[in-house]
């Protein structure tokens, strides 16, 4: 296997990928609001994680390099809310939870009515950073979303991201600026 070959992952990289999705969001915005205590954080990150790549792994819309070096988790269409937490709330604490469905209720309110691929999480590994690994993964969920033929959509409460994003082809549609700010793109 080449060092950058995309891979569909298993549930036997579940370990690699979550503890690489912790590393890779330590310092997002999003998931500090969510889990603010930095002794707290690693376990409640990779509970967060585990929940959304349990999720959807089963349906084949989780790409990985490594595995866990950078990964794609997708929502396809069919797969009900993207921003369900309904199994989260026998694994978080009450207070984190609270703020979890908060988020995901401001991001859920502005998501589009019609059908569409939505890219749930894309992180990269910080050893595994600048090489071009998120482009890589985030691009089969881009092609099963033009094979269908519907859009793909994505949030960041990461200003960085948004540059980031922008330049792989996606726009801003719409903002969020409660319980923190939230960019709503699409491709």
């Amino acid at each position: 296997m080449s060092s950058t070959e995309v891979l569909t992952a298993t549930a036997a990289d579940r370990p690699q990928v979550v503890s690489a999705l912790v590393a890779a969001f330590a310092d997002d915005p999003v998931l500090r609001h969510l889990f603010p205590d930095p002794q707290d954080y690693p376990r409640l990150a990779a509970v967060f994680f585990g929940h959304l790549f349990d999720k959807r792994v089963g349906l084949g819309t989780v790409w990985t390099i490594g595995p866990g070096a950078s990964t794609a988790v997708w929502q396809p269409p069919s797969g009900g809310d993207p921003t369900s937490t309904d199994l989260l709330e026998t694994h978080l604490p009450a207070d984190a939870l609270a703020r979890t469905r908060a988020y995901d209720h401001a991001v859920h309110a502005a998501l589009p009515a019609e059908p569409f691929w939505y890219l749930g999480v894309l992180g990269t590994r910080p050893d595994s950073a600048g090489r071009g690994l998120g482009r890589a993964v985030m691009a089969a969920g881009l092609r099963r979303a033009a094979a269908d033929g519907l859009p793909a959509i994505l949030e960041t409460s990461n200003p960085a991201n948004v540059e980031f994003y922008r330049r792989a082809g996606w726009q801003v549609v719409g903002r969020v600026d409660e319980p923190l700010p939230i960019w709503v793109m699409r491709q």
